[in-house]
């Protein structure tokens, strides 16, 4: 490119509304407040089907058969055991360290131990699909055993892979309510169109980089403040209210001093997200059934004092916060429960990349200056 046609071309900031490629995993359209999964719209599939459903659909373009389901839900449990090599590595992790570095560097971990890591072939990436799913829930699991100083629990063939996470993490059996709640977190955080994790992950792919590695890109960008961790953020911002009468003070000195609202606002939507609407159903549920009622009544009465105030509905992160402190999950894990569930959605965009696969190698505009000259150093002073 000549230097007129770099000073004639603008860059679009953030890839703002720029088609960077095709999927049929997700749509967002932020407009109407709706999220598509392969053609189905994401409340209905909530209301109609499970996880593991929406699992198949994703990596295979169809809601599975009763028997289909049944073998692919086989094969996701039978894959959540980790080499022990590294669940060695997570008892090595500094206690401090967050869980989303752990998962990050486990995963990684996982390429050294799996002999299929650097084959291509499509037979091939369709188990690893399969067994990186499974085994990213057993890591976030595994490791809040061993920092709880208690054993690794195995997983029971009798359940899902949802609610053996919840087993695997907690140690006890989910009873329905926490199932069907706990099925719906991670059905409405699979996937959501060309967000920053996922690209980072196609990016990886096309470089024809194995699976392991996408994942690990993926798992890396969602980590960032402006990406994932909110969830994190609405509890603390929760622990700082000790009543539903301090809300409406509390959220104008934050607006007063200019302050974000954890949990609030999209960069695509601009109604009400549908994932939101579905999650705060679940946060009312499960936070009267845990006697956290106050909690409940805490955020609803944000929702609405920032709705009043700025115009601004929740986001996913918001209800989905409560969701999980409801169900015992500590918030330092909500992160990795979030790239738990995207793992399914980073792993069918890798599939996609990988089918119909060009380098993915933008363009940038330059403004290094034009036609510097060189003063050698002793010039310099």
């Amino acid at each position: 490119m000549s230097q007129n046609d770099q000073e004639g071309k603008a860059p679009v900031r953030g890839l703002q509304d720029v088609v960077a490629g095709e999927t049929r995993v997700s749509y967002v359209d932020g407009v109407n407040g709706m999220l598509i999964y392969n053609g189905y719209d994401v409340r209905e599939l909530a209301e109609h089907t499970t996880f593991d459903e929406v699992v198949y659909l994703s990596w295979y373009g169809q809601l599975p058969t009763r028997s289909e389901l049944a073998s692919f839900r086989a094969r996701l449990v039978s894959e959540m055991r980790l080499p022990s090599q590294v669940i060695s590595m997570i008892r090595l992790a500094p206690a401090g360290a967050h869980p989303m570095d752990v998962l990050r560097t486990a995963v990684s971990a996982l390429s050294m131990f799996d002999p299929e890591s650097g084959d291509m072939s499509p037979a091939a990436n369709e188990r690893k699909l399969v067994r990186l799913l499974a085994q990213v829930m057993t890591i976030i699991a595994d490791m809040h055993r061993v920092r709880s100083n208690e054993s690794v629990v195995s997983p029971d063939p009798g359940l899902d892979i949802g609610d053996n996470f919840l087993y695997m993490f907690r140690g006890r059996q989910p009873d329905e309510e926490e199932k069907k709640a706990f099925d719906q977190l991670l059905l409405l955080h699979l996937d959501h169109g060309f967000n920053a994790s996922t690209f980072a992950a196609r990016v990886t792919a096309s470089t024809l980089a194995d699976m392991h590695a996408a994942l690990a890109t993926a798992i890396g960008t969602l980590k960032g403040s402006l990406h994932g961790g909110a969830n994190e953020r609405v509890m603390e911002m929760l622990d700082e209210i000790d009543h539903v009468d301090m809300v409406d003070s509390y959220i104008q000195g934050m607006l007063d001093n200019g302050k974000r609202i954890m949990g609030f606002g999209h960069r695509v939507y601009r109604v009400e997200d549908p994932r939101a609407r579905v999650l705060r159903h679940w946060s009312e549920r499960l936070c009267h059934r845990a006697a956290m009622a106050d909690l409940y009544a805490i955020s609803h009465r944000i929702e609405q004092v920032v709705l009043a105030q700025k115009g601004i509905y929740p986001n996913v992160d918001f209800y989905s916060a409560t969701v999980q402190h409801a169900l015992g999950i500590p918030r330092q894990y909500f992160t990795t429960l979030f790239a738990a569930s995207r793992t399914a959605g980073w792993l069918a965009h890798v599939m996609e990349q990988y089918a119909d696969n060009r380098l993915i190698r933008p363009t940038s505009k330059y403004i290094g200056g034009w036609n510097r000259k060189v003063v050698p150093i002793a010039e310099r002073g």
